[in-house]
C-alpha cells in the first residue's frame, strides 16, 4: 500500500509535467500573441514545477532533494506572474503591458527567489526532516516567510481568477466549459490547505496538477471555444459565430441582446433565426432596425474563422454605424438638392440669358452705344456668375477615387492651360501624395489663374476667359512643397492679398474687381472635401519687391518625401 501511495504521488506529478510539456506543441494554434506568450511560459513554469516535485520524491540524496525542492519553488511562484499575464492578455485588457506593474513584479519575484535560494544559509523559508508517513519520504515544514508569500500568491492568482470568471460569464457565449476548466485549476489549492493542515497529504504544493488538466483541457480538446469565446468577449459589437454552411455556433452577450431569438439558437440556420442578418451579410446593405422609439443602422461584417490554420466558420461582427449612416444620407440629401438647384441654374436661369443675349445681338447689330455695350458686359458677368455658381455646386459632392499623385506633374499640366505668353512657373521641389486628380488639377488652375489673370489681387479664377487676354504676362508662380512636410503650396510675385483680406478671400462673393467671387471659394471645397485646410499669407521673391501671394495647403497625406528640383515650365 505503501509503494502505491508513493507511485502515485510519483505519476500524478510526472503526469502533470508531461501535459504541461505536450501543451507547448499546441500553444502555436493560439492566436492572440499575447495569449499565447502568457499561456507559453505557465505551461514551461508549471511544468518545471511538476518535474521539480518528482524529483523532490524520488531522488536518493537529501541535498539533491533540498536543490530541487528549492528550483520547483521558484518556477512555482513565476506561474502566478505568468497565470496573471495570461488572464489580462485572454480578457483583453493591458495590465500585462504596463511597464511600472512588470517592473515591480519583477523586482519582487527576484526578492523572494533570493530567500528562497539562500533558505540553507537562514532556514527562514522551510526546514526538512525524515518522516516515514505515509511512506517514507524528506518532510517540509514550511516556515512564517513560506505562508506570507503564499498568501500572497494565493491572492494574486485569485485576481487572475476574478477576472477570467467575470470574463467569461459576461460573454454570453456557451462558456461552460472552460468555466469548468478554470475551477479544476484552482483545486490543488484545496490538496494545499489539507497537506498544510493535516496528514492525509504530503505538505507541498499541488498546483502545477491544475494547470495540467486546464493545458490539456484547452489545448486539447476546447480550443476552438477558447478562441471563440476571446474574440466574442473582446468585441464591443455583437458576435455570431458561423459554421461553413451558415449555422449558429455561437454568440456573444450583446448579440442575443440585439437578437433575442439567438438565445438557444446553436445549429440552426442564421437565415431561420434573424433573416434580416442573413439578408444585410449576403447583400452588404446596412440593417435597419427598430429599438425602442428608436431607429438603429447596423453594418453586418464577416470574417474567416480558423482553427488551427484550417477555416472552421466565420465570425460575423454586427456594428452600429447609425451616426455614420446617416451623416451619410444626408449628404444624398444635400446632393441631390445641389443637383437639383444646378439644373435649374443651368437650365431656367440660361435659357432666358441665352435669350437676352442674342436678342442684344441683334440689337447691336442695327445699332450699338455705350448702354447696348453695358448690358453685354452684364450679361457676360452673369453668365459668368452661372458657371462659377454650378462649379460651386458640383464641387461640394464627394470628391472622387484618390491616387498616388506627382505635384510636378500636375503643376505642369495645370499650367499649360493657363499660363499666358511671359508666364513662367518654377516647380521647387516634387512630392507625393493622395488625392483626387481632376479636382486636385481645378485647384492648381485655379490658383495658376488667379496669379496669372489678377496677380493674386483678387479671387476670381474661374471666370472662363483666355489668361493671355486679361493676364499680367510678367507674373511667375512657383510651386513647392512645405517644409514640414505637411503639404504643398503655390505662391506667385504678384501684388499679393492685404492682410485685413486674407481672412475673407475663400468666402463666396469675396472680390476686389468685378469679379464673380467664386473661384478661391471652389479651391476651398475641393481642399475641405480632401480633409485639407488652406490658408493665405504673403510671398517674398525679392527683398525688395512688394510680397505676392502665397496659398498653403496643408494636413496632405503623402506618398513620399520631397525631392529637391528647380525646374521651369
Amino acid at each position: 500500500m505503501t509503494e502505491l501511495l508513493f507511485a502515485s504521488y510519483v505519476a500524478v506529478f510526472g503526469v502533470s509535467a508531461a501535459a504541461c510539456f505536450a501543451g507547448l506543441t499546441r500553444v502555436g494554434h493560439v492566436e492572440d500573441p499575447d495569449t499565447r506568450r502568457g499561456l507559453t511560459a505557465l505551461l514551461i513554469a508549471s511544468g518545471v514545477w511538476a518535474a521539480a516535485q518528482v524529483g523532490f520524491l524520488v531522488l536518493p540524496s537529501e541535498r539533491l532533494q533540498v536543490a530541487v525542492y528549492a528550483v520547483g519553488l521558484v518556477f512555482g511562484l513565476a506561474t502566478v506572474g505568468a497565470w496573471l499575464y495570461f488572464c489580462s492578455a485572454y480578457t483583453g485588457r493591458s495590465l500585462h503591458r504596463n511597464s511600472l506593474l512588470r517592473r515591480i513584479a519583477v523586482g519582487a519575484y527576484l526578492a523572494v527567489v533570493a530567500l528562497k535560494v539562500t533558505n540553507p544559509m537562514h532556514g527562514l523559508y522551510f526546514a526538512t526532516q525524515p518522516a516515514t508517513t505515509p511512506f517514507p519520504h524528506l518532510a517540509v515544514e514550511h516556515q512564517v516567510v513560506h505562508w506570507l508569500v503564499m498568501g500572497l500568491a494565493y491572492l494574486l492568482a485569485g485576481i487572475g481568477y476574478f477576472v477570467l470568471f467575470e470574463f467569461l460569464a459576461k460573454t454570453g457565449a456557451d462558456t461552460k466549459p472552460l468555466l469548468a476548466l478554470v475551477g479544476v485549476t484552482g483545486l490543488p489549492v484545496l490538496a494545499d490547505v489539507v497537506g498544510g493542515s493535516t496528514t492525509f497529504l504530503l505538505e507541498i504544493t499541488y498546483e502545477s496538477v491544475g494547470v495540467a488538466a486546464f493545458a490539456v483541457g484547452v489545448l486539447f480538446v476546447y480550443l476552438e471555444l477558447f478562441q471563440r469565446v476571446q474574440l466574442a468577449g473582446d468585441a464591443d459589437d455583437a458576435v455570431v459565430f458561423l459554421t461553413d454552411d451558415d449555422h449558429v455556433r455561437d454568440a456573444n452577450a450583446e448579440a442575443v441582446t440585439l437578437f433575442p431569438a439567438l438565445a438557444g439558437a446553436t445549429g440552426r440556420p442564421l437565415a431561420d433565426v434573424v433573416p434580416a442578418a442573413a439578408d444585410a451579410l449576403d447583400s452588404g446593405e446596412v440593417l435597419e432596425r427598430e429599438m425602442g422609439d428608436d431607429r438603429r443602422f447596423l453594418r453586418v461584417d464577416t470574417t474567416p474563422f480558423t482553427y488551427g490554420g484550417t477555416r472552421v466558420g466565420r465570425m460575423v461582427v454586427v456594428s452600429d454605424v447609425t451616426t455614420e449612416e446617416r451623416h451619410r444620407r444626408e449628404i444624398e440629401r444635400q446632393n441631390e438638392r445641389l443637383d437639383r438647384f444646378a439644373s435649374v441654374v443651368s437650365h431656367d436661369l440660361r435659357n432666358p440669358l441665352n435669350v437676352a443675349t442674342g436678342r442684344l445681338e441683334l440689337e447691336r447689330e442695327q445699332r450699338d452705344s455705350e448702354h447696348l455695350a453695358a448690358v453685354a458686359r452684364a450679361l457676360d458677368r452673369m453668365d459668368d456668375l452661372i458657371t462659377g455658381v454650378l462649379l460651386l455646386a458640383r464641387e461640394g459632392a464627394d470628391i472622387g477615387d484618390q491616387t498616388r499623385l506627382s505635384l510636378r506633374a500636375l503643376a505642369e499640366h495645370a499650367w499649360d492651360s493657363v499660363a499666358a505668353d511671359g508666364s513662367t512657373l518654377v516647380v521647387d521641389d516634387d512630392v507625393s501624395f493622395v488625392g483626387d486628380e481632376d479636382r486636385v488639377v481645378q485647384v492648381l488652375e485655379n490658383l495658376f489663374r488667379n496669379a496669372v489673370e489678377h496677380g493674386s489681387r483678387t479671387a476670381d479664377s474661374q471666370a472662363p476667359r483666355d489668361a493671355a487676354e486679361r493676364g499680367r504676362p510678367d507674373v511667375t508662380v512657383r510651386v513647392g512643397a512645405l517644409p514640414d512636410a505637411s503639404g504643398f503650396y503655390v505662391e506667385d510675385d504678384g501684388a499679393g492679398i492685404p492682410a485685413p483680406d486674407r481672412d475673407d478671400v475663400f468666402d463666396v462673393g469675396w472680390s476686389s474687381s468685378e469679379s464673380t467671387g467664386i473661384g478661391l471659394a471652389i479651391i476651398h471645397t475641393i481642399a475641405d472635401a480632401h480633409g485639407w485646410t488652406i490658408d493665405v499669407t504673403e510671398a517674398v521673391f525679392d527683398e525688395d519687391d512688394q510680397p505676392g501671394a502665397r496659398f498653403e495647403i496643408r494636413d496632405v497625406e503623402l506618398a513620399e518625401n520631397a525631392t529637391p528640383a528647380a525646374d521651369e515650365a
